[in-house]
């Protein structure tokens, strides 16, 4: 499992992807933003991550750390070159300013009106730049009575009827245990960005854009038409466990062996090969069966027949004859099972990236394939401020002296 091209750990060359020539400043934290910025880094971008020269970025301190080095960092801030500079500094505001002006991309989730009051709102930013794209990623968006209010994905996933929707019927509302809402808003906001880039390219004038990304929206569409459910109908849909209202057999079922697979029957074909593999060809015949919303109604039954089926069965018999029936269905897996499985492997949906700390470091790959400009995965997350003095001094032109004593005063790192 390797990438196309694996760069040294140190090499900063730009990409190759089709972002090569654009560049992104990062300077966001936990977790959409530095996800978007990521992806776009992935694709060619010239990602430069601002952290905070002593506190540095949040994000190193989130997830499992090996020897005292971060592993999610590794993964989250690849392709990106760090700076420590501190923006609510006025030094250091003029610096990112500079920076700026050589930007296609700013990055950013500070609470609105933050970058406002250090000088470096968007209006300031256009009048350096007019090119810029500003994706700003916020809780509850830059306007709204809740806009000033503090914005975190479990914020997003309460109020997007996400964990309304998710647990067991007569359970507790449920959260992921993971960033949900924080992730499907940084694949959102890469998309975004070059939604804008697209457009700077066609405009006459070659200006960029602000956009505004709530938290709430993208995992709100992720959820579903519920609103609209409710506008028309004045209904309230509620939990009903890892069941779907709108077909059946789909649940989670246990094996012999103590393992789960899930089982999905959108298709009705599907749901047909599978009552007949079960064992239970007579339901298919029903009037019902013909239907999917007819088939959620006797969930019962068909969770009892297909369930009873698999219970007498181990995991890869079960897999192995679903397989072979064409009907669809999937392990439960954990992460030992992600990463020993053979088409995760023979796809390369894992890779390994040599890395300063680690030697070969296993990771996510890039997110899609592009036949033409594939993406590609330079070099691991750096230690912070590892590229302050190469941005600083060898781009912007910063002298030494200037740069001790920013350095001494804490407004870099």
């Amino acid at each position: 499992m390797t990438t196309p091209a694996q760069a040294a750990p140190h090499d900063s060359a730009p990409g190759s992807g089709p972002l090569q020539g654009i560049r992104v400043i990062d300077a966001s934290t936990i977790l959409a933003g530095p996800l978007c910025a990521q992806l776009l880094g992935d694709f060619g971008a010239d990602v430069i991550k601002i952290e905070h020269p002593v506190a540095g970025d949040g994000m190193r301190g989130h997830g499992e750390s090996k020897n005292g080095v971060p592993l999610w960092w590794k993964e989250i801030s690849r392709n990106k070159r760090t700076v420590g500079l501190s923006l609510s500094d006025p030094d250091g505001a003029a610096l990112f300013r500079r920076l700026v002006a050589g930007a296609d991309v700013l990055v950013e989730n500070f609470r609105p009106g933050t970058l406002e009051r250090w000088g470096l709102g968007p209006d300031v930013l256009h009048g350096i730049n007019p090119g810029l794209v500003v994706v700003r990623v916020t809780g509850f968006g830059q306007s709204g009575p809740y806009a000033s209010r503090a914005g975190f994905g479990t914020l997003a996933e309460a109020m997007s009827g996400f964990a309304h929707l998710t647990g067991d019927p007569e359970g507790p509302p449920t959260l992921p245990a993971f960033g949900l809402a924080d992730t499907i808003c940084g694949i959102a906001a890469s998309s975004a960005a070059t939604m804008a880039l697209y457009h700077r390219e066609r405009d006459p004038h070659h200006r960029g854009q602000v956009v505004d990304l709530s938290l709430i929206e993208p995992i709100m569409a992720a959820v579903g038409p519920a609103p609209t459910v409710y506008d028309q109908l004045g209904t309230v849909q509620h939990r009903h466990g890892n069941r779907s209202t709108n077909n059946a057999p789909r649940n989670t079922y246990r094996t012999c062996d103590g393992h789960w697979v899930a089982v999905s029957t959108s298709a009705q074909r599907i749901a047909e090969r599978v009552l007949r593999l079960v064992g239970h060809p007579e339901l298919v015949e029903e009037d019902w069966f013909a239907s999917g919303a007819g088939r959620a109604a006797h969930a019962d039954l068909l969770d009892e027949v297909v369930g009873g089926w698999i219970g007498e069965r181990t995991r890869e018999k079960v897999v192995a004859e679903f397989t072979a029936a064409g009907a669809a269905v999937a392990p439960v897996y954990d992460a030992r099972d992600l990463v020993e499985d053979p088409h995760v492997r023979a796809t390369g949906m894992l890779t390994a990236v040599e890395d300063d700390d680690f030697g070969p470091l296993l990771m996510h790959n890039v997110m899609w394939r592009m036949s033409r400009t594939p993406g590609e995965i330079r070099f691991t997350g750096r230690a912070q401020g590892a590229d302050t003095d190469d941005v600083l001094a060898g781009e912007l032109g910063v002298g030494a002296e200037e740069l001790a004593d920013l350095r001494e005063r804490g407004v870099v790192s």
